[in-house]
């Protein structure tokens, strides 16, 4: 009914963290030309969107006189 458990030295247990097999990997296979160029632009359209980005939203952030607008009510013109 009750399962006898194996002891384990604790020393095994200590090892199990240093161990490195000796089998090696094998090497990766370099990227084609055509994964490089579609890499960059996809990362060239990421960093021109937010260069985008920031070109048009800091503009609409700014408050003040300084944008040139202002708002007038049309009972002050008609006067």
């Amino acid at each position: 009914m009750f399962r006898r458990r194996e002891a384990v030295p604790f020393a095994f247990v200590a090892e199990a963290d240093r161990f490195r097999s000796n089998v090696t990997p094998p090497p990766r296979e370099r990227p084609s030309l055509s994964e490089v160029a579609g890499r960059t632009l996809i990362g060239l359209t990421v960093v021109a969107g937010l260069a985008g980005s920031l070109l048009f939203g800091i503009p609409a952030l700014e408050s003040g006189p300084a944008t040139g607008h202002t708002q007038q009510s049309e009972a002050s013109r008609s006067r």
